[in-house]
């Protein structure tokens, strides 16, 4: 027998041991031979990492989908693995070895510091894959891939090798985000956008030629910029095309303050004339907008910030070259290098404003990008990297995904991805870190660059090149981790080796991941897997939206608003955790989650161990022979089409990835549908003489338990394994695990005059119940009830049902006339007119003059509603939650008005 109550702690553990002991998750298992194969990638979460509401999500969806099609007969392989993620890595070591007070990463050395990493991994590196085990995902953990391991390792080499052979990976010099506190360029992905007061210098460039007056704007344009240290490497001024102000100086120079350089003004489109004087300084070795301007116009790109955001001025050619060494500039490079660039920035400002070369200072609001590691003010930095050319590889991809060979659902994210990859940049591979893919490109004495997947292979390159041995140095750059991430689809699967896995289970169907790396890890991944599979790495791509908090704001540390999913776990168990999340996943919309959903969830298994109680201390026991089609009885043909309508509805809301829709649906039968209506129906069979029926009704109660359970069990997989096994007849045990049994199938259960009959019955309990609920009839009380104009069919019904309709209703009695009585409440059923005599049951005076109070109360509050909606400046100013909560108020209030006074006018009419 099942406990009394429903405690998730109690068997979760056991549940999931259970499942590893029977190799349940195995792909490849000797039950499925010849069954079509299913598989999915898992989005590798970093080694670093831990449970974030995210990965809950993300995770709970794609076992969803794997349970689902396991169960449907697939040879599902879902594949996991974890992320070396280079940054994150290296700082978690870096600082452990700090707290520890041993040596650091540069005392150790390369080869020491990154065994350190090995260390540390092999010791604390899988805690996630531990927490996504509770959250019950069943991955096929015996090929859990790394992507440092030595396989994904020779993928990557050999990808960067062919790469660079086609001319697809190459070396430049380009402007990138780079992190002055790591010394390391990083992705846009690692790069935060944070509001911040901060101020707009306008600066005075003196035009040549002309002696500089402050008192005469013909002597010189003003430039404004929120970066003034970066002035020192401004190699044009630029003016738009159409600007008539300036059209007699495009050609012409200013001299830059300070350095005394002698730069062009030059015309292009992308200055503004309506922003500021409508001239704009370009620092194009300093700013990503610059850069492209000063490649339009062929301007020298000088670097004037060290890598660690010092001011770099001596010994700087690109910044002296072409300016007069005055004893002045002299003077000045003496006093500003080697200072920090904020530093740097008062002091130059402070230059500036005692030459009068400061026209003003104006407060501004900017967004200025931040390391998300570091929390460093990031640097756009010219420096030499490896590029992969984007823009060759994204052509078959676009084109696969136009073709419909890969499909975005939903649809809409393809206009995003089209966007990023039409529009694609250059990708930066290379990171200056020591944890991660080394690039297989070492340099000869002239510099040369030999690219080779070993080190051998290298030198016998270099000595075909020389002729003779030579010396050779590594490159010391590692990948970025986005490169070995985007082979994941086939590294996993064992390439560049011909693997009988790879064969068999690519391409993947489904990649279920977050719309914020459709272009870091998707956009990739396709370039990936056409250029070297010839074929793409997944048929169906399912992009979810965001967990929010319940008030729909982003979650973040900052705001204290985080909800950790392993606190829910151990407070409701994590069936209600991905129930909650699952019946949340509407496609395109936010999950906006709290505590209090969650705990719902709960209810509703604790609902379900309930009703199997029930079913089981009622003998309500699977019989291995009972055949479906063969009930007689009307409540029990109509529970069979019921199950077999919710199965269509969930299989075919999986089928197009409606989590929700699907979750909804299985709640309704189970809650709704299979414990409020049909275990209360059966009560009166199952308490009766009639042994036939009794033994009927029986077999059918478990046999529909089963079938809910098996359709619920993708979302619920612990409470739903743990009642199956538990209900198995006594002394017996189930023939396998829940999670290896058959989808549902249909089997012509619906009966369409079972169907009509019981339909007729809940909507006449329901009905009831709903007046003596609107009239404050006592729950207790029991009440006559008269049908007026009643056909013989609804006597007949009435006849079958009556102790049914006087047990769940609360009648006492129930009478046929032509016309209701007087003083009575109606309802109308069908043709019928059911009439609910009150008088002496409740004060009908009384309770009318309650409702009015209650509609007068609920119009005042929809009418201050209606005022705050209708208050411009609320809805342009308030958050976008707290403007949409007050709709939802308005709503439930208008929905409340409606039933208030529909009561009144029943009340009224009883007068």
């Amino acid at each position: 027998m099942l406990d009394k109550t429903y405690q998730p702690q109690n068997f979760e553990g056991a549940i999931y041991r259970a499942w590893e002991s029977a190799r349940a998750f195995a792909a490849g298992r000797g039950d499925r031979e010849g069954a079509k194969p299913f598989a999915i990638v898992i989005p590798p979460p970093n080694v670093t990492g831990s449970l974030h509401m995210g990965h809950a999500l993300n995770n709970t969806l794609q076992d969803v989908i794997v349970r689902f099609e396991r169960m449907r007969g697939r040879d599902v392989l879902w594949q996991p693995g974890t992320d070396h993620a280079g940054i994150a890595t290296q700082m978690v070591v870096e600082r452990q070895l700090m707290e520890r007070q041993e040596p650091n990463r540069r005392s150790l050395g390369r080869e020491k510091f990154i065994k350190r990493i090995w260390q540390w991994k092999e010791e604390s590196g899988n805690t996630i894959v531990g927490q996504l085990k509770r959250l019950g995902c069943s991955c096929d953990w015996s090929r859990l891939r790394f992507t440092m391991d030595e396989g994904l390792s020779k993928a990557v080499r050999k990808v960067f090798v062919e790469l660079h052979r086609a001319g697809l990976i190459y070396k430049d010099k380009r402007l990138v985000n780079w992190d002055p506190e790591l010394l390391t360029a990083i992705s846009d992905l690692e790069v935060e956008q944070v509001e911040t007061n901060g101020h707009l210098w306008h600066l005075r460039y003196p035009i040549e030629g002309k002696t500089f007056d402050a008192g005469d704007p013909s002597t010189f344009i003003v430039v404004a910029t929120t970066r003034p240290e970066t002035m020192l490497g401004d190699t044009a001024v630029a003016v738009h095309p159409d600007d008539e102000r300036y059209k007699d100086l495009v050609g012409k120079n200013v001299i830059l303050p300070i350095v005394g350089r002698r730069i062009p003004i030059v015309a292009d489109e992308y200055s503004d004339p309506e922003k500021g004087s409508g001239a704009v300084k370009i620092t194009p070795a300093h700013d990503f907008n610059d850069f492209e301007v000063g490649k339009r116009h062929g301007l020298p790109m000088i670097n004037v910030l060290s890598k660690d955001a010092r001011l770099q001025l001596q010994a700087n050619s690109e910044f002296t070259d072409g300016v007069e060494m005055t004893p002045q500039l002299h003077a000045t490079i003496l006093e500003l290098n080697g200072v920090f660039r904020f530093a740097a920035r008062k002091m130059i400002v402070d230059r500036l404003e005692d030459e009068g070369l400061l026209e003003k200072t104006e407060p501004h609001v900017l967004a200025v990008p931040h390391g998300d590691r570091s929390g460093a003010v990031i640097e756009p930095y010219l420096t030499d990297q490896w590029y992969v050319d984007a823009a060759t590889l994204a052509k078959p991809a676009i084109d696969a995904v136009r073709r419909g060979r890969t499909t975005f659902v939903p649809k809409n994210w393809e206009s995003t991805y089209f966007h990023w990859m039409e529009n694609i940049q250059p990708w930066c591979i290379s990171r200056q870190l020591w944890w991660g893919h080394q690039i297989p490109a070492w340099y000869g004495p002239d510099g040369e660059i030999f690219v080779a997947e070993t080190e051998a292979d290298a030198k016998a390159a270099a000595k075909a090149h020389y002729g003779k041995d030579a010396t050779l140095k590594r490159d010391e750059d590692v990948l970025d981790t986005w490169f070995s991430s985007a082979l994941w689809p086939f590294s996993t699967l064992g390439w560049p080796d011909k693997t009988p896995e790879l064969a068999r289970y690519y391409p993947t169907d489904v990649l279920v991941t977050g719309f914020d790396i459709i272009f870091f890890w998707i956009a990739r991944m396709m370039m990936m897997g056409l250029h070297f599979m010839d074929e793409v790495p997944f048929r169906d791509i399912y992009i979810h939206a965001l967990v929010r908090d319940e008030k729909g704001q982003k979650m973040s540390k900052s705001k204290g608003n985080v909800i950790d999913p392993l606190e829910l776990i151990d407070s409701y168990g994590a069936d209600a955790l991905r129930f909650t999340l699952a019946a949340m996943a509407a496609q395109g919309r936010d999950i906006k989650l709290s505590g209090n959903r969650v705990e719902g969830y709960r209810n509703f298994a604790t609902k379900l161990w309930n009703a199997s109680r029930f079913a089981m201390m009622n003998d309500c026991v699977p019989q291995a022979d009972f055949d479906p089609t063969s009930a007689q009885v009307t409540v029990n043909r109509w529970i069979a089409g019921e199950v077999e309508r919710t199965t269509a509805a969930v299989t075919e809301a999986l089928e197009a990835f409606r989590f929700n829709d699907a979750a909804a649906a299985i709640y309704h039968f189970i809650w709704h549908i299979y414990c409020d209506w049909y275990l209360e129906l059966i009560k009166p069979i199952l308490m009766g003489e009639d042994e036939v029926a009794k033994a009927e009704t029986r077999a059918m109660a478990a046999y529909v338990l089963d079938r809910a359970l098996q359709l619920l069990h993708p979302f619920m997989p612990f409470v739903t394994e743990e009642l199956w096994e538990k209900r198995a007849p006594e002394g017996t045990r189930r023939e396998t695990l829940l999670m290896l049994t058959e989808w549902p199938t249909h089997l012509g259960l619906q009966n369409a005059k079972a169907d009509a009959e019981m339909d007729w019955v809940i909507r006449f309990v329901t009905e009831v119940r709903s007046v003596r609920a609107e009239m404050n009839v006592p729950a207790g009380a029991k009440v006559p009830l008269v049908i007026a104009g009643a056909t013989d069919k609804t006597k007949a019904q009435v006849a079958a049902h009556e102790e049914t309709l006087k047990r769940l209703a609360r009648i006492k009695t129930i009478d046929f006339t032509d016309a209701p009585p007087s003083g009575s409440v109606q309802m109308v059923l069908d043709e019928a007119t059911l009439a609910m005599p009150l008088e002496g049951v409740i004060d009908i005076g009384a309770e009318s003059e309650r409702l009015k109070r209650e509609i007068d109360k609920v119009g005042s509050e929809i009418a201050q509603l209606d005022a705050r909606l209708a208050n411009e400046k609320f809805v342009s100013r308030a958050p976008e939650h707290v403007v949409e909560e007050q709709r939802v108020r308005k709503s439930e209030a208008e929905a409340t008005a409606a039933k208030l006074a529909q009561a009144l006018k029943r009340l009224e009419a009883a007068l």
